[in-house]
């Protein structure tokens, strides 16, 4: 079944590179090969692990992410993408426990699929470890691992309140912003009451949300929390949900990211994109995906499109 974007099958490395360099182009990010190619090129077989990727891009409102154009992409199960990283110098060796969470977590969890995460002028960023869909993790059992975040731990209760503890489906890690993203699987198929949403933010000690924010988030398949290890607090709260169309959305969006729309509209995605809420304690921001190919796996989660 297509629904739009590359399905998987033969994709050359030039021709992502290119599309990376076109996608760039709106957004007025300049795209060095020298610092992208060798990201491509470190895990797995190159093409032959490409072809079997889900491949995205995305961009985000905040200032922090001005003039950058983020990328991720699948690496094959067989690879280890913190040591390919390592090996290939895209990270450095550390004493800090970002650099022991990820072999930390592949002792205690099975791992489906890995993916990473790159900026086209800051460079590697992220590595994701997703869980199986029939074998979601338990948060008390993640938040013993010694390399984690106490915070998690310190949350335990209020996830048991919201219905979550048990329904971790990946978990992100930043290794230059030393931070960890806990995303949850198979939250809310039906959406999300506007209370449970007023609430969960005021727990975790963000702004108030505007309007905009809250209708947006009533139509969200998912929720992810952003931890560090500088504070046991709660850093980011995000909602995420399907749109055909984020130009029809009534959030902000600069001259520049309504280029980004309309170029990925004209090469593919057919309108399929993942637009996220995230509220932080200094406010709330935007951030917006688009797919340059995926894998059939993808149809559920493509079936909430938000209706705000």
């Amino acid at each position: 079944m297509r629904l739009g974007g590359r399905m998987s099958g033969a994709i050359k490395l030039a021709d992502f590179y290119s599309a990376i360099e076109d996608t760039a182009r709106p957004l007025d990010v300049p795209c060095s090969r020298d610092q992208v190619w060798p990201i491509l090129t470190a895990f797995g077989d190159g093409e032959d692990a490409l072809s079997q990727s889900v491949i995205a891009f995305r961009v985000a409102t905040d200032i922090g992410h001005d003039g950058e154009l983020d990328c991720r992409f699948t690496v094959p199960k067989n690879v280890d993408p913190y040591d390919s990283a390592l090996a290939k110098g895209l990270i450095e060796k550390t004493d800090h426990p970002v650099g022991a969470l990820l072999p930390d977590v592949q002792k205690l969890c099975p791992i489906d699929t890995y993916a990473i995460d790159f900026g086209v002028v800051g460079g590697f960023k992220k590595i994701y470890a997703f869980f199986p869909p029939d074998d979601l993790q338990d948060l008390s059992e993640l938040a013993g691992i010694p390399s984690m975040p106490r915070g998690l731990g310190e949350h335990l209760g209020l996830s048991d309140r919201y219905g979550l503890s048990n329904k971790t489906g990946c978990v992100a890690i930043d290794y230059p912003g030393r931070t960890v993203n806990i995303y949850y699987g198979e939250t809310f198929p039906d959406g999300i009451e506007r209370e449970v949403i007023l609430s969960l933010l005021r727990e975790t000690g963000q702004q108030a949300p505007s309007e905009q924010m809250l209708r947006f988030a009533q139509a969200a398949f998912g929720i992810y929390i952003t931890l560090s290890w500088d504070s046991p607090k709660i850093k980011r709260v995000c909602f995420a949900a399907m749109t055909p169309d984020p130009m029809r959305l009534p959030i902000p969006l600069d001259p520049k990211i309504e280029g980004f729309v309309r170029h990925m509209q004209d090469t593919g995605t057919e309108g399929k994109f993942v637009c996220g809420v995230a509220s932080s304690p200094r406010g709330e921001y935007y951030k917006l995906q688009a797919y340059y190919q995926w894998r059939p796996w993808m149809v559920d989660l493509m079936a909430h499109p938000a209706s705000v």
